[in-house]
């Protein structure tokens, strides 16, 4: 998109404001020659890299964790406050994840409700057929991108669940005992994150294919 200039960059950052109108925002750019299509697979590329960058994250809550967990010195304020900040971080990445997938239906929505209404403009029953036969197989593409999206995303709330309710407990015991008492939480926060990572390395990976086929097709 960036070939279209200034005046498309305005209308993209627009689009945050005018998600709850999505119809008129699309019809802007299809004026200026963007197509549902590129939208959808912008929307799919944020969306993979909001999951990529929420992948270092969540890794660095798990270590700064570990590191909490594991800490025998005297400033346990500091480290404490560097847990909380880490935490907020990632709530605020877990709900930028969301964002980006949820405007990744938003316009595959709008895309295929176009795309089924226009089948019936066509005089050539073969050429219908042909559009048909793309349209369900774009269909089938993004349901899975979207389902392997919508699965890593989900994994991020035990990870955030663990993380709130260590950082309440720690501001009311921030003492050496109460440390002591988070080992048995490191362990199964650290499968948790495991599983969180290994969900979104699937979904970037259906998002690259995606990207790809569609790309290709075009």
């Amino acid at each position: 998109m960036k070939r279209h200039g200034v005046f498309v960059c305005c209308l993209l950052a627009a689009g945050l404001v005018l998600f709850g109108c999505s119809s008129a925002y699309y019809a802007a750019l299809e004026k200026v020659g963007i197509e549902k299509r590129e939208i959808l697979v912008d929307r799919v590329e944020a969306a993979r890299d909001a999951q990529q960058d929420a992948q270092t994250q969540f890794k660095d809550a798990l270590e700064q964790f570990k590191a909490l967990v594991g800490y025998d010195g005297g400033k346990l304020e500091a480290m404490y406050e560097s847990l909380r900040a880490t935490s907020d971080a990632s709530t605020a990445k877990a709900r930028e994840v969301r964002d980006r997938i949820a405007a990744v239906k938003d316009v595959a929505e709008a895309l295929f409700k176009e795309w089924g209404g226009e089948l019936q403009q066509y005089s050539d029953a073969g050429l219908r057929r042909k559009s048909q036969r793309q349209l369900n197989e774009t269909r089938a593409r993004y349901a899975r991108v979207v389902a392997a999206m919508d699965k890593a995303a989900a994994r991020m709330d035990p990870v955030l669940a663990v993380l709130h309710d260590q950082v309440l407990f720690l501001k009311h015991n921030l003492n050496a005992s109460a440390l002591g008492s988070l080992e048995g939480t490191s362990s199964s926060l650290q499968k948790d994150v495991d599983t969180l990572i290994a969900d979104m390395q699937a979904a970037i990976a259906e998002a690259n294919r995606f990207i790809g086929e569609l790309t290709a097709a075009k």
